[in-house]
């Protein structure tokens, strides 16, 4: 058996797998080695991989011990799915001691690994910077590129998010604002970030920096736009020191140029200082500065004599007046009432409101009040000297019999310039005191609420209210309901007695359609007035009765029909507002000769179906009847114990049902009538067709005229044709004879009209009944020719 090949390699040939990237030493297959009996010292050559298809050097065998080896990567060359080939034949060879020998083949797959993107370009290689321009408008800056080397689809995004830039998924960066280098920074920090699907990525960074131009305009660098100078200033008095600053020249000084652009008499600017002084008069108590105090000066800054950026900015200068004007109120007498009872501390007269100094300048046309006096000034006060509200300080019940019932009160106010010379005028205030209705009418209860079952007659009293005052004396009290006394059906559902506050209803109640009814009722003295909610709790009762469909049917079924057959598939549905669907019982109370039908179920369902309970039976003579008519009643009480039919009422709804029984074709019935059916037609038109009597009447105008026209020829024609009127003999007969021919030609052209009456006796089966939609009378009706008689 020397050097013969035996199976030596024990699980090969074999498949295996290995994934791409793998490091060195990563076992791909482990597998035995089986050596002869007669071999001592077991195997002479290792397992080696004597070939390999393709060619290549990234496998190796290592032994495990106890003749067990397994196949490892090397790491030269490192496995690449994506440029290698994706599968490796090795042939591996073992010999032992014997001189046996065994080759086999292991197969290893490459497996794709994911691996992270990587950027191309000048991102590859290093960071980029991206200058922009300020005042550049939104737009693309650059194009991102990257590539996977599993020719995935990549994604880009940014960070940090919160930047004026944006990337999209393919990579372009936009900028997202217009960028001021004044305002926003000089440079941004961008980490672009490319992800596969499998959510690899790298991350790159990217500078961009913003370029600055000249684009500001300068800018005045005072927070004060208004100045208060008193009037008559001498020329050459500075009123403001006016700076700005240009935002393109950064910390270096700059060369500003100031100038004032609105038409002005009062003040001038140094170009160069920008100091703002007065130049002219300023006369307060003249036209236009006696009407409007405040003078507006529009200043302008300019960073280049010959033009260029420029701002400006409105100065407000405000002439301060002088005291020299009294206060003056009008009118200068009041008249008020107060009504008792008046709570103290209540103001009655705001004087300020009255009185005014027309004085600018509020240093001078500031007063006060003082000097309250007058018949009845110890109930009376001035909250403050400055306010002049007139306060009552305490209260005036006339009920009380200490008062002496109405009067009236005369006060004196002095009104006085605070600024010298303290010019001053007589306030007259005359204050009436009247009685008033004090008390609310108030309800017994806050709310109330009656009990009503829903079949109370109508006009039934279904509660009382009841309110009081306490004024005296006592006020009459008047009832009415403000709210809720109306339904969808009734303006007024419910009424209250105006006096006696008692609560009936006007029209039927319903608690299928309402539950609860929630009215506000009113009390009113004539002048003050109280509510109270009144809640009426509708009780049901069982007053619906159950509603089916169809009320009516009429049908045919053959006389051989099958006993449990749901005839014709009719089925009934009924409704009941105020019963359970399950409480429905049927039954048959006339009709059902011989007990031929029945409903299943016959109780506990809203919707049941008829049912042929027994077979007919004509030949024995046991049935007679071939039309039935079933009067079905549906009642809402099987489901109520024995207990409760005795307190609730029982509503009974009706169907009918027509149901004629059709023989076999070899039963003859003699009884059925002849009649005869006569064929007529006729042309209708709709009466909203006004156009056909409006054509018919034209024609006949036409036609008439037409006749009139051809009347009028036949009497020429006659008389061209009559003798002369001195020949009269033989004229009678001559006209006769002219008649009888004009009459024979006429008749001659007239055509012959036949009439012809189809007649056809037919012995029909009325088979079929249904109600007229107009007339609302019962029909019944042959299916097949159409036949119909009333019933």
């Amino acid at each position: 058996l020397a050097g013969r090949r035996t199976q030596l390699l024990k699980g090969l040939p074999a498949t295996s797998t290995v994934e791409e990237n793998a490091a060195a030493g990563v076992s791909v297959y482990t597998f035995n080695v089986t050596v002869s009996p007669l071999s001592s010292e077991g195997v002479a050559i290792l397992p080696t991989i004597v070939n390999s298809n393709p060619l290549t050097e990234a496998f190796d065998i290592e032994s495990k011990g106890d003749l067990e080896y397994r196949v490892v990567t090397t790491g030269n060359p490192v496995l690449d799915y994506e440029t290698m080939p994706k599968s490796f034949d090795l042939q591996i060879f073992v010999e032992d001691t014997a001189g046996r020998t065994d080759l086999n083949i292991l197969t290893v797959q490459i497996t794709d690994k994911n691996e992270r993107p990587v950027f191309r370009g000048n991102m590859a290689i290093q960071t980029v910077t991206i200058y922009v321009l300020e005042g550049t408008p939104p737009e693309r800056i650059y194009q991102v590129d990257a590539a996977d080397p599993e020719n995935a689809e990549l994604k880009y995004s940014l960070l940090p998010a919160p930047v004026p830039f944006l990337v999209l998924e393919s990579g372009v960066i936009f900028s997202t604002k217009e960028f001021d280098y004044e305002e926003d920074p000089h440079c941004y920090v961008l980490n672009i970030t490319v992800t596969d699907p499998d959510g690899l990525h790298s991350t790159k960074r990217v500078n961009i920096n913003i370029i600055n131009i000249d684009d500001e305009s300068p800018y005045f660098t005072i927070n004060q736009r208004i100045y208060r100078i008193p009037e008559e200033q001498s020329p050459g008095t500075v009123v403001a020191n006016i700076t700005a600053k240009d935002p393109d020249d950064e910390d270096f000084p700059s060369r500003l140029f100031y100038s004032i652009q609105s038409s002005n008499r009062y003040f001038s600017i140094n170009p160069s200082t920008g100091v703002l002084q007065v130049t002219g008069r300023i006369d307060r108590d003249a036209r236009p500065l006696w009407l409007q105090p405040n003078i507006s000066v529009i200043v302008r800054v300019e960073d280049s004599p010959s033009g260029g950026h420029t701002s400006e900015m409105e100065i407000t200068i405000i002439i301060d007046d002088i005291n020299d004007n009294p206060p003056e109120c009008n009118p200068s007498a009041f008249r008020k009432e107060a009504n008792e009872n008046t709570t103290s501390g209540i103001f009655l007269l705001d004087l300020r409101n009255y009185c005014k100094d027309i004085d600018v300048d509020p240093s001078n046309n500031r007063f006060d009040f003082t000097g309250l006096s007058g018949f009845g000034s110890n109930n009376f006060a001035l909250d403050s000297t400055v306010s002049g509200r007139l306060v009552m300080t305490e209260s005036i019940d006339l009920e009380n019999p200490a008062n002496l019932g109405v009067e009236v009160y005369s006060l004196t106010v002095r009104v006085q310039d605070i600024a010298c010379p303290n010019y001053s005028n007589i306030i007259y205030i005359y204050i009436r005191i009247k009685p008033v209705n004090e008390f609310f009418p108030v309800f017994s209860n806050l709310s109330y609420e009656f009990n009503v079952p829903e079949v109370t007659a109508v006009g039934s009293s279904i509660g009382r209210v009841n309110a009081r005052d306490k004024d005296w004396p006592p006020s009459a009290i008047t009832y009415s309901i403000v709210a809720g006394g109306g339904t969808r059906d009734y303006t007024n559902f419910f009424w209250i007695s105006p006096t006696t506050g008692d609560v009936k209803i006007l029209g039927r109640l319903d608690y299928e359609t309402t539950r609860k009814h929630i009215l506000t009722v009113q009390a009113s003295d004539q002048e003050k007035t109280a509510t109270a909610s009144v809640t009426v709790n509708v009780l049901d009762v069982n007053d619906e009765e159950p509603v089916c469909s169809p009320n009516f049917y009429s049908f045919q079924i053959p006389v051989s029909l099958a006993v449990g057959i749901n005839i014709n598939g009719f089925r009934i549905e009924c409704q009941d507002r105020d019963s359970d669907p399950r409480s429905f019982r049927y039954s048959i109370n006339e009709g059902n000769v011989n007990n031929h039908f029945t409903f299943s179920p016959s109780a506990g369902s809203n919707t049941s179906r008829l049912i042929l309970a027994s077979r007919f039976d004509y030949e024995s003579g046991l049935d007679t009847n071939w039309i039935y008519r079933l009067r079905v009643y549906i009642t809402d009480d099987n489901l109520l114990s024995a207990r409760d039919r005795t307190t609730h009422l029982i509503k009974t709804g009706t169907v009918t049902l027509s149901i004629r029984i059709i023989p076999n074709p070899t039963t003859v019935i003699t009884t059925t009538p002849g009649f005869t059916v006569v064929t007529k037609r006729e042309n209708l038109y709709s009466e909203s067709a006004w156009y056909v009597p409006f054509v018919i009447t034209l024609g006949s105008l036409l036609l008439l005229g037409l006749l009139g026209y051809l009347g009028f020829l036949l009497v020429m024609w006659v008389r061209t044709r009559c003798p002369p009127a001195g020949r009269a003999d033989g004229a009678p007969l001559k006209i006769f004879f002219f008649s009888m021919c004009i009459f024979a030609s006429v008749e001659k052209k007239k055509p012959k009209k036949e009439v012809v009456m189809t007649m056809t006796k037919l012995n029909t089966v009325f088979d079929g009944e249904a109600r007229d939609p107009v007339t609302g009378k019962m029909y019944e009706f042959n299916t097949r020719s159409g036949a119909r008689r009333w019933k």
